[in-house]
């Protein structure tokens, strides 16, 4: 295992949420944003997180990769699904983006055992 990727998205909820205390009104926004952007529409709320997942990727966030992961496997997404994404992502950023898919691969393989526990 290369990250723990459960871990590092336990550890950041906490974090943000103390920075949310510290400016409320930008992270009510954020929140709002998040919310409307995840909302089904045009593409349902699965695939949307696919794209935040390939954007996270092309950004090397770690925490983008372990929430989005952790939601797309909470949504019914498959390994099959993400691996399109992480080819996408390929495609579109070459080597970082390699490096960076492989990890997400990574998250989202670690959330999928934990959901099948």
């Amino acid at each position: 295992m290369h990250k723990d990727w459960v871990k590092i998205a336990k550890e950041l909820s906490p974090l943000m949420g103390e920075a949310r205390k510290s400016s409320p009104e930008a992270w009510t926004g954020f929140g709002a944003l998040a919310k409307a952007a995840t909302a089904p529409g045009a593409l349902d709320t699965k695939t949307k997180e696919l794209i935040a997942l390939a954007l996270g990727i092309a950004a090397r966030c770690d925490g983008c990769l372990a929430f989005h992961a952790k939601e797309i496997v909470r949504l019914g997404g498959t390994r099959a699904e993400v691996l399109d994404v992480i080819s996408m992502a390929i495609y579109m950023g070459g080597g970082p983006s390699a490096i960076y898919g492989a990890q997400a691969l990574e998250s989202f393989d670690q959330f999928a055992a934990l959901a099948n526990k």
